[in-house]
């Protein structure tokens, strides 16, 4: 009976902190909503701090950050946006970026991403979210008319802002669809400035258009005066379009500064007969680096995440999003408030372990 009346005064001061670190923590981030957590008091309640301990480091982990996603949606155009199986999966995977790159959209007239952007702003508002999306979108490019496509940004609002952009004109033809340069502004994330080059290489020229995109990386550095500068989209960089042999004539490999986030041995295909890394991200510079946080360029493989079978997966796309977060400012003031809670749960466990 002492025991237990003891361990309820050591723990009062954890159930405070543990409510208060929830409310800050809904506060913070409102991208995964979080359950209550009931703090008992008795023999349970260790078990019961370190429950909400793992839950928060767990749940609030992957919420904190700025997250990039790049998704290859083949020939979403008005046929494809009028399944509502494609365009309610679409809508949870752009709702878990900050920003989200999508290639091969057939929409010159913009219904089919006003379309989109009007569904993502339905489910921030039926889930209590308070973002909202907005676009920016180049022409159609590609020579071919069954080819064409056109790079669509989709951004939320409340978190980052388009400061700039420009469409890159090829003077030597080295591109099919000639990449759509976008500068944001994200003023709560640790890099705060960069730009967005994508590409979506034709699979038989990848080598030599991803060479090329070094000439455009120049450009803009020269263009925005050193902005950091992030590459993204399906290159086509693996299963015998790029072969270890050809990175050396590729100066996104061979010349310093460039970080391939998403590797070699990643597979973001849908089909099992596939493994390869077609999508990838690189970025340039030890500083952009250093914003990016650990571990955190990764496939988001949404069959698995969404219960879906192969065929449904298909059905929005042959790939996989990929994705890496940013650092975000407001990361550190958490880890000021989960300090004191930690100590509490510590202290309480050693009082506990001395009865």
């Amino acid at each position: 009976m002492r025991t237990q009346v003891t361990i309820g005064r050591i723990m009062a001061p954890l159930a405070t902190e543990g409510a208060r670190l929830l409310t800050f923590t809904r506060a913070l981030t409102t991208r995964v909503p979080l359950p209550i957590v009931v703090i008992k008091q008795g023999s349970s309640v260790i078990m019961s701090s370190l429950s909400l301990y793992f839950l928060l480091i767990g749940v609030c982990g992957p919420c904190l950050g700025f997250r990039i996603c790049a998704f290859n949606v083949p020939n979403f155009d008005t046929v494809k946006s009028s399944n509502y199986k494609v365009i309610h999966t679409l809508t949870k995977v752009v709702s878990r970026c900050d920003i989200c790159l999508l290639q091969e959209v057939k929409d010159v007239q913009g219904k089919v991403t006003a379309a989109l952007v009007r569904s993502l702003n339905r489910y921030s508002t039926r889930y209590d979210v308070s973002y909202h999306y907005k676009s920016i979108a180049s022409g159609s490019l590609g020579s071919k008319p069954q080819d064409t496509g056109q790079y669509v940004y989709l951004y939320r609002n409340e978190t980052v802002q388009v400061t700039d952009k420009y469409q890159y004109v090829d003077k030597k033809n080295a591109f099919f669809r000639d990449p759509f340069i976008v500068r944001f502004k994200a003023k709560d994330t640790v890099i705060e400035d960069f730009a967005l080059i994508p590409l979506h290489t034709t699979a038989s020229d990848a080598t030599s258009e991803i060479d090329q995109l070094y000439e455009v990386f120049q450009e803009v550095k020269l263009k925005w005066k050193n902005v950091p500068v992030m590459l993204l989209g399906t290159l086509n960089a693996a299963c015998g379009y790029m072969t270890r042999k050809d990175k050396a004539n590729i100066r996104l490999f061979s010349n310093p500064g460039f970080y391939w986030l998403i590797g070699d041995k990643v597979d973001t295909t849908v089909r099992a007969t596939a493994n390869c890394a077609y999508d990838r991200i690189v970025v340039h510079g030890e500083p952009f680096l250093k914003a990016i946080k650990p571990y955190s360029a990764q496939v988001f493989n949404i069959a698995k995440e969404y219960k879906l079978s192969v065929t449904r997966a298909l059905e929005v796309s042959d790939h996989y999003p990929v994705e890496v977060v940013l650092k975000t400012k407001s990361s550190g003031q958490l880890q000021a408030h989960i300090q004191p809670f930690l100590l509490i749960v510590v202290f309480a466990a050693t009082c506990v372990l001395n009865f």
